[in-house]
Order: structure tokens, then C-alpha cells, then sequence
């Protein structure tokens, strides 16, 4: 059973997200453009970040974006953040190649998502260590903004990267 009708001629997502609930869609869509367009993290904290919700969110569309090649203004150099990074994040937190502040905002992203009561005074204290007051509202901002849509997304089935594509009658591979 389709969890929404999506019109055959629609692409799922695009019509959820402009097409659906236009003032609470166009509200989300907002709030997620400000994660990207106003947050005073550094890019890679940010990726740390974001990339630990696209994981445990299962979200194809967020597991393949780059903010740095993906965001215009982000980065000068699309290289900053490299893809070992990107395959190290969640999976090798003792890597070399991370600061303590890409390890923490990681560690919080995932224990946001998934454990937030054992949030403690010890992951405090070393969170206090390394950021500002302003930076922990800003990453837990960020954090919820993409727990939240990713979710949704995944909910609706409409993270076009995840979906089993329907067979069309007649088509060929390559429309299919």
C-alpha cells in the first residue's frame, strides 16, 4: 500500500516537499535551508555531524551529498573534506584524521538520535570543553533539523535513492 498518492508523472520527493502540506513543507524547507545557510560550524564538524544522522537515518540522498561540493559558499576547495573522512565518520571514531571537535559532534549527533537521555555529565563536560554555548545550540539545531526531515523522508519512502524503482509496463532498462 503507497504510503502517500504521488502522481505518476511527479517525482516523489519534489511533490511531497512542494506539492504537500505547503505550510508546514515550506516551514521545514526553511528551517533546513537556515541549517545549511546559517549555521557557525566548521565544515567538517558539520560533515561529522551529518553525516552520522545520514547513517543512522538510512537516507541515500543524504549518505551521497558533499555540503562542501553540494552547498555553493561553503567551501572554496571541495576537497576539504575527503572521502576517507566521509568513511571514518561512524565507523573508525579513534581515526587519526579527526579533531576532538569532529569525534564530539559526531558522538552527539549519534547520541541524539539514538540515546539521548545517556546524554551525561561527562559527554557535557568535554562538549563544554570544545564548544561555545551558541556552537551546541547551533549543532543541535543541525542535528534535529536532520534526524527530523531524514526521517520524514524515510517514512514517506520518498528518498528516491532507496526506493525499488515500480516496473512500467513497456518501458525500457533505462526508463524503468
Amino acid at each position: 500500500m503507497p504510503r502517500i498518492t504521488v502522481p505518476a508523472d511527479k517525482d516523489p520527493l519534489v511533490y511531497t516537499w512542494s506539492e504537500l502540506a505547503p505550510p508546514l513543507t515550506s516551514a521545514a524547507g526553511a528551517y533546513s535551508s537556515a541549517v545549511y545557510e546559517k549555521s557557525s560550524l566548521g565544515l567538517r564538524e558539520f560533515e561529522a555531524a551529518r553525516i552520522t544522522l545520514a547513517r543512522i537515518n538510512d537516507c541515500a540522498i543524504c549518505t551521497g551529498w558533499r555540503t562542501a561540493r553540494d552547498v555553493p559558499g561553503w567551501s572554496d576547495d571541495p576537497g576539504a573534506v575527503p572521502e576517507e573522512f566521509y568513511d571514518k565518520v561512524g565507523r573508525d571514531p579513534e581515526w587519526p584524521g579527526f579533531s576532538p571537535r569532529e569525534r564530539l559532534a559526531a558522538e552527539f549527533a549519534e547520541k541524539y538520535a539514538t540515546d539521548h537521555l545517556a546524554m551525561g555529565d561527562e559527554l557535557w563536560e568535554r562538549l563544554h570543553d570544545n564548544f561555545t554555548d551558541d556552537e551546541l545550540v547551533d549543532l543541535a539545531l543541525c542535528v534535529g533539523s536532520w534526524l527530523a526531515l531524514g526521517r520524514f523522508n524515510q517514512v514517506f519512502d520518498i528518498d528516491g535513492g532507496c526506493r525499488v524503482p515500480a516496473h512500467t509496463p513497456g518501458a525500457t532498462s533505462a526508463t524503468a
